[in-house]
């Protein structure tokens, strides 16, 4: 997979601050879904707004398909059409009397024509499943569908980057269970998608990659090799992912292939009960 999005040397620290970012590279690869994790005050959210331009390195780069964004009008509209973050809060994101309206928001700023305003967000509506949402007051919302309208508002944009930052978060069990049928949903169509979270066992149960954040940089790699390295994870702040541990577990006991691959959820390692990778001994 191509590289779509990337940092190169980006060192980035707020006003009267310490620095945050220091000579970071990182990179997005197009078709692949990365799980983006750290402690709190890693970096994350300011690694996430230079990657959609909401603010700029003091060194470094930002590159898009290998060509150095602009921070001019144009060069930001290109890439805010290419990248879109979505916020951890809602409520930090709509603004709108409606959902259609506030969905509507970004395809008008682009300037396009009410027909393919219309259009975009009829489908974001529908990717979304909200569809009969479509007039409902924004302030009249569940938070889950709060959220799944801030996730609509961004999908209008057709961006090729979808960048969350823990979408999961405040919604129950069936609700995180039906965005991250969503987010497959829009990988199948195209969309590359970065979720920034907490949650080891999401992050190793849905995505391809794993970004963690420490104080010697980002350490990207394949989720079941990168979530099982405990140097890293313990840099990070983070535990050792359910999966993982009961991957060790059951190679230990004899009762998995080393070659075969370990069970990332509940639903796995029930399903690997009558596999053959499963010692016959048992």
């Amino acid at each position: 997979m191509s590289e779509l999005v990337a940092l190169r040397g980006a060192s980035f620290a707020y006003e009267d601050g310490p620095t945050v970012l220091d000579g970071l590279d990182f990179e997005i690869r197009e078709g692949r879904a990365l799980a983006l994790l750290g402690r709190n005050g890693s970096g994350k959210t300011t690694l996430m707004r230079l990657l959609s331009g909401g603010l700029r390195p003091h060194r470094g780069e930002l590159t898009v398909d290998g060509r150095a964004v602009s921070y001019d009008r144009a060069g930001l509209t290109r890439l805010r059409t290419t990248v879109q973050l979505v916020v951890q809060d809602p409520d930090d994101q709509l603004f709108a009397a409606s959902v259609a309206q506030d969905v509507s928001f970004g395809p008008l700023n682009l300037g396009l024509s009410d027909a393919e305003v219309r259009t975009r967000v009829a489908e974001a509506l529908a990717a979304l499943d909200i569809t009969g949402l479509a007039d409902r007051p924004t302030h009249l919302l569940s938070y889950g569908q709060r959220k799944r309208t801030a996730i609509a508002g961004a999908v209008a944009m057709r961006p090729r980057v979808l960048i969350l930052d823990e979408p999961t978060a405040g919604l129950d069990p069936d609700g995180q269970e039906r965005l991250l049928v969503t987010l497959d949903e829009l990988r199948a169509r195209g969309t590359t998608v970065v979720m920034a979270t907490h949650d080891v066992d999401l992050a190793l149960r849905w995505a391809d990659d794993a970004a963690l954040l420490t104080p010697s940089g980002a350490h990207t790699g394949p989720a079941p090799t990168t979530l099982a390295r405990a140097d890293l994870l313990r840099q990070a702040g983070l535990r050792l992912p359910w999966g993982v541990a009961v991957t060790r577990l059951l190679r230990a006991r004899g009762l998995l292939a080393d070659t075969a691959p370990g069970p990332r959820s509940p639903e796995e390692l029930a399903a690997l009960g009558g596999d053959p990778v499963l010692s016959s001994e048992t």
